[in-house]
Formats: C-alpha cells, sequence, structure tokens
C-alpha cells in the first residue's frame, strides 16, 4: 500500500492523492470510502470527491446502493492509469534517491580527504543503506557496523554483523560515522565518552 508520510518537505499533491485512492480501490474492491480514507490519510469528503471523479472518468465502476455495500473496481482505462501514475512515481522516487545519495557521496569524499580510510557506521537502518550505496563510490572502506538495539546485533547488513557500540574500539576505524538523524547528538556524547583518541567521529548531517 503506497502511503503518505509525515513530512516537511515532501507534500502529497494531488497526482500522489489519486494514485494513493485508485490503489487503495484496486488491493480491496470491498474497502469502504472511510476504508479508503484511512489508509491514504484523507477525509472521507475528500474520498468522496475522488470516488466520485474517477465514476465521472470512467476509471471506476461502483456497485452497490449505500456507502457499507459499494464495492469500487478499476475499469481497464482505470488500471492504465494507476500503471502510469505508479511508474511515474517510482521514477521520481529513484531520482531522489540519487540525488540524496550523489550529495552523501560528496561529503564522505570530503572525509577521505581528512586522511580517514576505514569507517564504521553506527545506525544498521535505512540512512546507513544509503552512506553504505555512497561509500562505495569513494575510496572509503567500511570495516564494521554497529548499532545499540540488541534484535539488530548479531543480524548482518551488507554482509557486515552488526556488533555492539563497544566493539568500535576493537574495530579501530579511523572514523565513526553516524548515520541517525534522530539520536545523533545523543550518539555523538555517547560515543566520545567510548572511543579512544584518534578515531574521528562524524556526524551525517554536519560532515
Amino acid at each position: 500500500m503506497i502511503e503518505p508520510f509525515h513530512s516537511k518537505y515532501l507534500l502529497p499533491t494531488k497526482e500522489f492523492r489519486c494514485l494513493s485512492v485508485l490503489f487503495a480501490v484496486n488491493e480491496s474492491p470491498d474497502n469502504s470510502q472511510s476504508d479508503i480514507g484511512e489508509q491514504t490519510k484523507l477525509s472521507s469528503s475528500m474520498v468522496n470527491n475522488y470516488i466520485k471523479f474517477f465514476k465521472g472518468q470512467k476509471l471506476i465502476t461502483v456497485t452497490g446502493n449505500t456507502n457499507r455495500t459499494q464495492n469500487y473496481f478499476l475499469t481497464e482505462k482505470g488500471r492504465g492509469l494507476l500503471t502510469r501514475s505508479l511508474l511515474e512515481y517510482s521514477a521520481e522516487i529513484v531520482q531522489l534517491y540519487s540525488a540524496v545519495k550523489k550529495e552523501i557521496r560528496n561529503i564522505l569524499n570530503c572525509i577521505y580527504e581528512e586522511g580517514i580510510r576505514t569507517v564504521v557506521l553506527f545506525g544498521a537502518a535505512e540512512t546507513a543503506e544509503i552512506v553504505h550505496a555512497a561509500i562505495k563510490d569513494t575510496d572509503l572502506v567500511v570495516i564494521g557496523v554497529v548499532d545499540n538495539a540488541e534484535e539488530k546485533q548479531g543480524t548482518f547488513f551488507n554482509g557486515l554483523k552488526v556488533r555492539k557500540p563497544e566493539d568500535v574500539v576493537k574495530i579501530k576505524p579511523d572514523g565513526v560515522i553516524i548515520t541517525s538523524f534522530a539520536r545523533q547528538e545523543e550518539i555523538y556524547a555517547y560515543l566520545k565518552n567510548l572511543v579512544k583518541d584518534g578515531i574521528a567521529i562524524k556526524k551525517l548531517a554536519t560532515l
């Protein structure tokens, strides 16, 4: 299910809302308008307006007499629009990912110029995935991944076993990159008391 997420900079557009409603209809024809609203984070009145618009454009057909008994089905025209919209949405996400990866790569190159060669990533989550992908286009080498979430410790992240933060000292990298945005100041303070002199600590947001 394609759902909007809380963001200050990427607000859902009309096109995104249309895609979300069409996707919800395609996923489950017996969804009520209330169900669709809950899934797409839209008000019932807005969902109702989209349903009327889609019906008028012959993108969906509606069976049943009341909101509780109605089912919604995509027409061939509706399925075509859903496919095109999904492809356009996916292309924009890929472009955004590429742009972020490029910026991170530029930042990582600056680290290399400081004399840092080997790094450990702190945080085995989505941001770390982008950082790890960007590092492949640089001369930096990731020699470890640590995370303070016990459920992640012992698992593997891109071929590297996730270890406890205390193991940074044993791994002995030139630097540690904090890939978390939410708790970077807290993690930075923690690492300052943990690692020895000679291991640089880099916050991704301020590298």
